[in-house]
């Protein structure tokens, strides 16, 4: 099982045992409402055909639609569905969107697909989940290995079934009835929590020192939106290495290079570090906003950062998270932090069933409040209950759920 999964399984039944709901409802909210699995067959260019394992898990439709990203990844299992699923459910609950949660995916390497081979997976598969998702059931979006245009083609597939449905999908191209300030939300949401956490720690966001790992959409557009409110960033890696300056690199100059070469490394800015560095920055904010599992039993005590603010989903085992906490660093959990996506996600379902479109000004000062919101419940709770941010997250999306499953009848 990969770390990531264990993680977010183990704070669940933390938070749960916490709260005493008892086993029974636990495992009520634990257990997936629908688990899909289907055979995704295509014919490849040379001819072949070929069949991928394709998988869609519905969690929870307490608070309203289930909603979740669709991977392509060729290790996706549909255990690792299952606790992501659940992860989409926690997530929404704590920014207090009306959803429940989901995740699909097919056991695929895209790098060996060409084009028209990614276009007829996809399709095929929305062929064998149309009849159990929609715009008011189950909402994807992108996910790992999927981007705009699998989105747009998963629309497309789905409307020839049940006419015009652009709600069905979020994560649009912005002319096929995506929403405006979509590519920029996952970083534009962590610089809200930023903003919160720093204040109620008392430090300054100008010369405030952050490394970052992970330099994907998440990582990159955090950067920039950090440097441009002031913050330095001393270090940032991708998944070829890292690059480090402790007076802080040129974030522009930085983008120039990766526009020329595709990755942060050999930028002229800096010294050449790895990922294990970076984790190990002289900073004073750590971002893992790449892979789960980063931050482990082995290399916890090296964080020398005061605050994490998780950009990844699960970057933080539960080993590492406890020595974080009994060395004093403050970890804002994955299901605060990095909840902007799903968020402005939600925004784009809401114009596509009023037919609206948003300035990306209001995108982001609803995002903005709904991020602030969330955090302040979030704080206020682990100072009321005396627990981590992390638990007090997953207490606050428990409590909301529950609350919701029980209102409408086991």
């Amino acid at each position: 099982m990969p770390p990531a999964v264990e993680g977010i399984q183990h704070y669940f039944r933390k938070a749960a045992r916490i709260m005493d709901v008892g086993e029974r409802i636990e495992t009520l909210l634990a257990t997936p409402l629908r688990e899909v699995k289907v055979q995704v067959s295509i014919e490849l260019d040379t001819g072949e055909i070929r069949t991928f394992h394709g998988y869609r898990i519905q969690h929870d439709n307490s608070r309203g639609p289930m909603k979740g990203g669709l991977r392509y990844h060729p290790s996706i299992t549909q255990e690792e569905c299952v606790t992501l699923a659940s992860l989409m459910t926690w997530k929404t609950a704590v920014v207090n969107l009306p959803y429940g949660g989901a995740k699909g995916g097919i056991a695929v390497d895209p790098t060996q697909l060409s084009l028209k081979e990614m276009e007829r997976l996809t399709r095929k598969y929305m062929d064998q989940v149309q009849d159990l998702i929609g715009p008011t059931r189950d909402i994807a979006g992108p996910d790992v290995n999927t981007n705009p245009q699998v989105m747009a083609w998963l629309m497309d597939q789905y409307s020839r079934f049940h006419g015009h449905s652009p709600a069905v999908v979020t994560g649009k191209p912005p002319e096929l009835y995506g929403t405006r300030g979509r590519d920029a939300a996952a970083g534009r949401g962590l610089l809200y929590i930023t903003r919160e956490i720093l204040r109620d720690t008392g430090m300054p966001m100008r010369g405030t020192r952050f490394a970052l790992q992970g330099f994907g959409n998440v990582g990159s557009h955090t950067a920039q939106l950090l440097w441009q409110d002031g913050g330095v960033v001393v270090a940032v890696s991708d998944v070829y290495g890292g690059v480090h300056n402790p007076q802080g690199l040129d974030i522009p100059g930085l983008f120039e290079h990766v526009k020329r070469t595709g990755t942060v490394t050999g930028f002229s800015g800096g010294q050449a570090c790895s990922n294990e560095d970076v984790l190990a920055s002289d900073c004073d904010v750590l971002i893992p906003a790449a892979l789960g599992g980063v931050l482990n039993r082995n290399n916890a005590a090296q964080v020398r950062a005061r605050l994490v603010i998780e950009g990844a989903n699960g970057p933080t085992e539960p080993e590492a998270d406890e020595v974080l906490e009994k060395r004093g660093v403050l970890v804002v959990p994955d299901i605060l932090a990095n909840a902007g996506g799903v968020t402005v996600s939600y925004y784009e379902w809401v114009q596509n069933l009023q037919h609206l479109s948003w300035e990306e000004e209001r995108v982001n000062a609803e995002l903005e409040r709904t991020m602030k919101e969330a955090y302040d419940r979030v704080a206020q709770l682990a100072r009321s209950r005396k627990v981590t941010l992390r638990t007090a997250a997953y207490i606050l999306a428990i409590g909301r759920v529950g609350k919701a499953t029980v209102l409408r009848g086991i």
